[in-house]
């Protein structure tokens, strides 16, 4: 038995939304305040949920038109051909969410662990470390078990997520000052967006991960793109009323990157025990993302290997649950690598946007152009608004924000994205996949 389709529009909406905010928020909001100097820092929200909802149109189409597992993996091999440069595409997709998902969800676990040490001091490297592992055992655990209990799930994680956010808010409102909103018309200029939407793009990625859940999503040509539009418009919504909350609180002139900012406002507002709740409660926010963010890569190698271009025992689905708990495994222990590697939440975060851009973001933006400009597509059961507008608006700023990253993240990306060639290349030789597939077996051994 393959996968099932038992995911609705609720619960599709439930697990992007969850996937989207996780700990981010909390974690980099206090870092864009700091990035944009003064009020006018919720543009990098604003402009956030512009380019995710110009992303989500790509999304939209290709999810509806290719609803099965993997998602970015799936579409970049029908845009691109499944002999010719979807192959190659498609194992740079793979080849890159082997690193980057490990680092999506050793980022959540060591960004819980900062949070915790609002709690209980953790003194040393080596125990802020322990407290990320138990994480990454704890989501990989909680997982194990079948689609439909993980749907009922996701619905109650959001409601804590959706509760915390607006706890925030609400404390903005009852105990804030909002004479900072006057200064707005005169702080709208554009110092420190790049640096900010680092963060605020961070924060809000997620939106699509109903699509890597595709071949478990009933009625996926209305619920993918329903769902994420849905959760960005949620999500987004939140962030600017959270920020603005923040603002009447906390002025943007106290604002240090990482800082606890949801923990700081309770606590000025309610007292320190209701913050200590606080921060209960957004330990309990990244345990609901890992838990999604995990769930949808789980998905992604699994597809690659039904279809023979990643290791089969991949393929694999649990005798009984019927998921790729392999899969699962497998994310699990190489984000504890990572997690056991690398030291702060910094260099992690770093790496993550500028491994995705080129391949993901970009690669299947342009692939959907190309696509419909070969006159294919006419049947997608979904169109984007106003096309081809939102397709270019979204490759334009992927393309501006990967050429503002760091120099060492966008070194990191570049290294990884090179070493893929160079895998797919003698991967490729060896089985005769595109651009070798003419080559007998006989040539191959008299070029070695």
């Amino acid at each position: 038995m393959g996968l099932q389709r038992r995911l609705g529009l609720w619960q599709a909406t439930a697990l992007n939304a969850i996937d989207m905010v996780g700990i981010g928020p909390f974690i980099v909001m206090s870092s864009v305040m700091a990035a944009m100097q003064g009020p006018h820092c919720v543009l990098a929200w604003i402009a956030g949920a512009l380019l995710a909802t110009a992303d989500a149109m790509v999304w939209a189409e290709l999810g509806a038109a290719f609803p099965y597992a993997g998602g970015s993996y799936a579409y970049l091999r029908q845009l691109y051909g499944p002999n010719r440069w979807g192959q190659l595409m498609s194992f740079l997709f793979i080849w890159q969410t082997v690193f980057q998902s490990s680092f999506v969800v050793a980022s959540g676990a060591i960004g819980f662990t900062n949070y915790v040490q609002y709690l209980v001091p953790l003194y040393n490297v080596w125990q802020r470390k322990a407290v990320a592992l138990v994480v990454v055992v704890l989501i990989a655990s909680a997982l194990y078990r079948r689609i439909e209990v993980i749907g009922r799930v996701s619905l109650v994680l959001a409601v804590v997520v959706i509760g915390t956010l607006g706890w925030v808010i609400v404390a903005g409102i009852v105990g804030g000052d909002w004479t900072f909103l006057a200064q707005l018309p005169a702080e709208f200029r554009l110092d420190g967006l790049s640096e900010a939407m680092q963060s605020s793009v961070y924060a809000i990625l997620g939106y699509y991960n109903v699509c890597h859940l595709g071949a478990e999503v009933r009625k996926p040509e209305r619920t993918i793109p329903q769902s994420m539009f849905a959760s960005i418009a949620i999500v987004a919504s939140l962030y600017v009323a959270m920020q603005l909350a923040v603002l009447s609180v906390v002025p943007w002139q106290q604002a240090r990157p990482d800082q606890f900012i949801a923990s700081i406002v309770i606590e000025r507002v309610f007292g320190p025990k209701a913050a200590a709740i606080a921060t209960v409660l957004v330990l309990v926010v990244a345990l609901s993302s890992l838990y999604s963010v995990v769930l949808g890569y789980s998905r992604i190698p699994y597809a690659a290997a039904v279809d023979g271009n990643f290791f089969r025992v991949f393929a694999r689905l649990h005798p009984r649950k019927h998921f790729p708990h392999i899969s699962l495994i497998a994310i699990a222990v190489l984000s504890a690598l990572v997690v056991i590697l690398f030291d702060g939440l910094r260099i992690v975060v770093a790496s993550i946007l500028t491994l995705r851009i080129i391949v993901q973001f970009v690669g299947q933006a342009v692939g959907l152009l190309l696509f419909h400009a070969q006159g294919q597509g006419k049947t997608f059961p979904f169109r984007m608004w106003l096309y081809p507008i939102p397709a270019v608006v979204a490759i334009g700023i992927w393309l501006w924000l990967f050429a503002s990253r760091p120099a060492q993240a966008i070194v990191n990306g570049v290294v990884v994205l090179c070493a893929g060639i160079v895998t797919y290349v003698v991967v490729a030789r060896r089985n005769r996949w595109f651009p070798f597939e003419h080559l007998s077996r006989s040539s191959l051994r008299r070029q070695e």
